[in-house]
């Protein structure tokens, strides 16, 4: 195999170097295209054939529906770790030894006071404001309270910047439900693990002592897992890009935030539920829906199914079903809403139409049924995967900046009017 690949245009060859990726992924280096051809460049709209980088963070096969973070595959991590545990993988490249997980968490603890003038931020705020965009201002108005410039050759500053987003950033989410919910803030119990302290600090009721489901905290944990990172998806190549122009990580991250926001991306969970409440409102007719499903002339679409990485399973959905299962069982709710979805799910993995077109039920058809169990608004949903996706994103910034990659600068192919003069006012 050639360890180059010609481009011939015009009656000029040029030579670009191939990079080969450690599972054997193969790229095309045109870094030099433009300069060497006089002004050519390739196009890709949503870069859907085009690597921004090189990292070794995640690795993703599709095709194989195959999920690994730092060369762990996702399957053994959401089995055998925690949250915690991940995100010190995703960050620092290693799983941390007892010592190592116990001081992360101890700093961590020390980090989670938010300074209480935030609250008159998230007071400003009305009830009925969506929860992403409080969020992403919360994490934003998190730099006016630490508005030092990382120094990313220094580990003890990048150390210290990432404990502390990890540890301010779940009491921002509680207080995001909590104000919804009309609850008193709260800022949870330093005795308690990373994710149940993040249970309670979202769900204790003012006059109620909180009470740990085992249950409902391994099944968040294992979604919060599961999201935790995703290679270069939207929102991450957002917080990467952003981050290139040397944006601190707070204001990266609050990119990132609003870039999951869109129904495209982690507002696909809450899709899901408002599919489900629209088909309960007709009815509750699953078969109806799934013939709809199948009419190309029906602008009615399944959320929640399909993917449009894995062209097979989703990684994800097989172990999160499982947790699904657990808790339905536990909990033992009677939800015709989740009636409705066990009715699509059975349905399509039994349906040919559905199974020879592989469209599986992906992580999030399965996300929005936990969530909607244990009582988290739906406009909440994408928060949730926000909380998720936290230490990826930290992982994918802090990969760009160490790396010293340049600023994110793409190109474009103008199509609009050539030169023309101007027409005055009384002309025109």
């Amino acid at each position: 195999m050639s360890d180059k690949a010609t481009l011939e245009y015009n009656g000029q060859k040029y030579e670009f170097p191939i990079i080969k990726g450690s599972e054997d992924e193969l790229a095309v280096n045109i870094k030099t295209l433009r300069g060497v051809s006089g002004g050519l460049i390739t196009i890709d709209p949503g870069y859907k054939n085009t690597g921004s980088c090189e990292s070794a963070i995640t690795f993703l096969d599709g095709e194989k529906g195959v999920l690994r973070y730092r060369g762990y595959s996702i399957e053994e991590l959401a089995e055998k770790a925690d949250f915690l545990e991940v995100a010190y993988l995703l960050i620092f490249g290693e799983l941390p030894n007892k010592e190592q997980l116990e001081a992360f968490h101890v700093d961590i603890k020390n980090e989670s006071h938010v300074d209480e003038e935030m609250k008159k931020i998230l007071d400003a705020f009305p009830k009925s404001a969506h929860p992403m965009g409080v969020l992403s201002s919360l994490t934003s108005a998190l730099i006016a309270f630490n508005p030092v410039s990382v120094n990313v050759t220094s580990n003890a500053e990048m150390y210290g910047a990432i404990v502390r987003i990890l540890a301010k950033f779940p009491v921002l989410v509680a207080w995001t439900l909590r104000k919804k919910k009309g609850f008193p803030l709260d800022y949870g119990d330093d005795s308690l693990g990373y994710v149940e302290n993040i249970h309670k600090m979202m769900f204790k009721k003012p006059s109620q002592e909180y009470k740990k489901n085992k249950q409902v905290i391994d099944a968040l944990d294992q979604l919060l897992i599961l999201h935790a990172d995703h290679e270069q998806n939207c929102s991450t190549s957002t917080v990467r890009i952003v981050g290139s122009s040397h944006a601190g990580l707070f204001a990266s991250l609050s990119a990132g935030i609003s870039a999951l926001w869109g129904p495209l991306h982690g507002g696909a969970n809450q899709a899901v539920i408002e599919m489900l409440e629209a088909i309960e409102a007709d009815g509750g007719d699953t078969k109806k829906y799934m013939a709809k499903a199948k009419d190309k002339n029906d602008p009615f679409r399944l959320m929640g199914f399909g993917h449009r990485v894995y062209k097979n399973f989703d990684p994800r959905a097989k172990i999160i079903k499982k947790a699904a299962d657990k808790v339905l069982e536990d909990l033992g709710i009677d939800d015709p809403i989740l009636e409705i979805a066990k009715g699509l799910e059975k349905e399509a993995l039994e349906d040919q139409y559905f199974v020879d077109r592989k469209l599986y039920p992906n992580v999030d058809f399965y996300s929005g049924i936990i969530y909607r169990a244990l009582g988290i608004p739906t406009e909440m949903f994408t928060v949730m995967f926000a909380l998720g996706r936290l230490p990826g994103w930290i992982a994918q910034w802090r990969e760009m900046r160490l790396n010293n990659e340049p600023i994110g600068r793409p190109r474009q192919i103008y199509t609009g009017a050539n030169q023309r003069p101007f027409v005055n006012l009384d002309k025109r």
